[in-house]
């Protein structure tokens, strides 16, 4: 069994050590992050528990990006929240779409994030309506989202 050491991440999902518990961790935490002055936590907030960064046994396997779910509570993370939030808002904002085209963009967000059978759906759906708003938008939202965005999601999105 592998063991990890602790991830400390600010609220905006900046990594700022994935050594949280390694006897040099303390030279690299910091109670605010230093890209955009956003407080850091270590754990996640709503069931406490730590943030997995890397393992003793192979460093390189471990993402270096943060989850965008917790693996114990199966909770977003707060910078997961705030991407999909702030994609939201821009919808929200767009002028080409009606109602109903906002509501179902929006609602593929979250189907987004998540390895899932209706993710696939999702993204096409999702690549579709964005075409529908524009490029200005499209675009927006995928510099929005891309960090909480699930492998298959990123591949129908960006052809990868």
């Amino acid at each position: 069994m592998s063991h990890f050491y602790g991830r400390q991440t600010c609220l905006n999902g900046h990594v700022v050590t994935s050594y949280v518990g390694a006897t040099f961790a303390d030279e690299r935490m910091q109670p605010f992050c230093s890209q955009c002055g956003e407080r850091t936590i270590t754990d996640c907030p709503s069931c406490k528990f730590p943030q997995r960064g890397y393992s003793v046994d192979a460093v390189m396997s471990e993402k270096t990006t943060p989850r965008a779910f917790c693996g114990n509570c199966g909770k977003p993370y707060p910078w997961t929240e705030r991407q999909l939030a702030a994609a939201a808002e821009l919808v929200a904002e767009d002028e080409m779409l009606n109602a109903t085209e906002k509501e179902q963009l929006t609602a593929s967000f979250s189907e987004m994030t998540s390895e899932n059978p209706r993710t696939t759906l999702a993204a096409t759906k999702f690549k579709k309506l964005a075409a529908k708003a524009g490029k200005g938008l499209g675009e927006a939202l995928q510099k929005t989202l891309v960090d909480v965005l699930s492998e298959t999601a990123k591949k129908v999105l960006l052809g990868q």
